[in-house]
């Protein structure tokens, strides 16, 4: 039997070209660009100065706050510049530059392939929830999926809450993207032994992971190793429906629960980790590498090579896409992530970062935004809202400014999945307005807690 969420939800193109294509490791580059904000929360702060060297998977800037997360070198090198640097996005933010040179890259590619573990079986069954959360605070490990949400803050549930289950995000609902399918295939017992330490670090004795129904060789493998290691480890099947991969979604359709208006996902006893997440912290404790690199999906209709590639977390964008045959020549619009989720870049000369899942790369005539047309009052929209929102209603009132009206339209409950403008007939600019309206009743409500 297939699960799902209970509200809502669309059925976009899958567009899994990349689906069946093994991981390729992308050589290491010899210059890295390391932001320090590429977590939610407050940005990290600076440990280097210019002129310092560095060794693979040392400290670069420590979190600057609870909500926060460390930042180490993916490289071995010299830091050459500490200075402000653009983000594919446009956006100005404090970076690291380490340039390696030929001793430091050679002294990279040979510690990668003599890579040894730092703890024993026995030394990891020995380790308490406390020790594992310090292990994976101190790898800077943050949500994988795409929010970046520092792991640890995730597994340090406020006073008051209780763990009951460790739910796995294994869906990957998003169109384009198979980096977690294509982790799942290569490293399905390592990423049982990440849930293993996950379930021990949030204190639950119960975890379930769940996988879209198109990935049936995931789901037929984990549930063949899951059954093998650990009993308490349940792998499920849902349907293939966006955005199953949400947070609160993907509660609803695993454990039968809805996170109340305004609560965190803990209310309903559930911690949701990304699969990817889960490889990361078995990498952390088992060899002690803090989170330097990920699979990143490069991928479009027009693209040479698309596929999945392991890339150092810092490589600069147009380096991973010239490693996938460059950018076609019909390409009009490339975006970080999926075409759902997913924003637009205004140039590919940028460092990944952590949340980097994927670089899409789509043709012109796909690019192009139909004509907008008046609103034809249809209520798709409210039907297609996985939050059970008014759209149509919070997009009008957004683009009137009417900001208490929207407030009261619930637009922080928007998850800004895209599922409005998906199906609007009209195709209207739902989504873009709703964005505008919760970026500003979030500043209006920040700025009310503080007086």
């Amino acid at each position: 039997m297939l699960h799902t969420f209970r509200k809502g939800g669309v059925h976009p193109p899958e567009s899994k070209l990349t689906a069946s294509e093994k991981i390729v490791p992308v050589e290491l580059p010899r210059e890295v660009v390391i932001t320090f904000a590429q977590h939610i929360g407050a940005p990290a702060k600076c440990e280097l100065k210019k002129g310092d060297h560095v060794n693979r998977g040392d400290l670069v800037a420590a979190a600057g706050g609870f909500v926060s997360a460390n930042v180490h070198a993916s490289i071995s090198g010299t830091v050459t510049k500490i200075d402000k640097y653009k983000t594919a996005l446009g956006i100005p933010v404090d970076t690291v530059t380490i340039t390696a040179d030929e001793e430091d890259h050679k002294r990279d590619i040979e510690a990668i392939a003599a890579l040894k573990p730092l703890r024993s079986d026995e030394e990891i069954a020995a380790l308490d929830s406390k020790a594992l959360v310090a292990i994976i605070d101190g790898a800077g490990i943050v949500g994988l999926g795409g929010a970046t949400f520092p792991t640890k803050v995730k597994l340090s549930p406020p006073p008051g809450s209780t763990a009951e289950v460790l739910i796995i995000n294994a869906v990957e609902c998003e169109p384009y993207l198979t980096n977690d399918h294509a982790l799942m295939l290569e490293c399905p017992d390592e990423i049982i032994a990440g849930v293993q330490l996950l379930m021990k670090a949030a204190g639950v004795e119960r975890a379930i992971i769940g996988i879209e129904a198109n990935k049936g060789n995931a789901i037929d493998l984990l549930t063949a190793k899951a059954a093998a290691a650990d009993s308490r480890i349940e792998v499920m099947g849902l349907k293939v429906k966006y955005p199953q991969g949400g947070e609160k979604q993907l509660i609803d359709a695993t454990i039968g629960k809805e996170v109340p208006s305004g609560a965190l996902p803990i209310a309903t006893g559930a911690i949701v980790q990304n699969v990817a997440t889960a490889y990361a912290v078995y990498e952390a404790v088992k060899f002690g590498k803090p989170l330097i690199e990920r699979v990143v999906t490069v991928t479009g209709p027009s693209v040479a090579k698309p596929g999945n590639y392991r890339a150092a977390i810092g490589i600069n964008m147009k380096e991973l896409i010239d490693v996938a045959g460059g950018v076609p020549a019909d390409t009009g619009k490339i975006i970080l992530g999926g075409p759902m989720m997913g924003k637009s870049v205004v140039q590919i000369d940028a460092p990944t970062v952590k949340g980097t899942s994927g670089i899409l790369m789509l043709p012109e005539k796909e690019a192009v935004r139909n004509k907008v047309e008046p609103c034809i009052r249809c209520a798709s929209c409210v039907s297609a809202c996985p939050m059970g929102l008014e759209p149509y209603l919070i997009s009008t009132l957004s683009r009137l400014g009417r900001w208490e009206e929207v407030e009261e339209a619930k637009v922080m409950n928007c998850i800004e999945c895209g599922c409005c403008s998906f199906i609007c007939p009209s195709t209207r600019p739902i989504l873009d307005f709703i964005r505008l309206g919760k970026t500003t009743v979030g500043g209006i409500i920040r700025a009310r807690q503080q007086k």
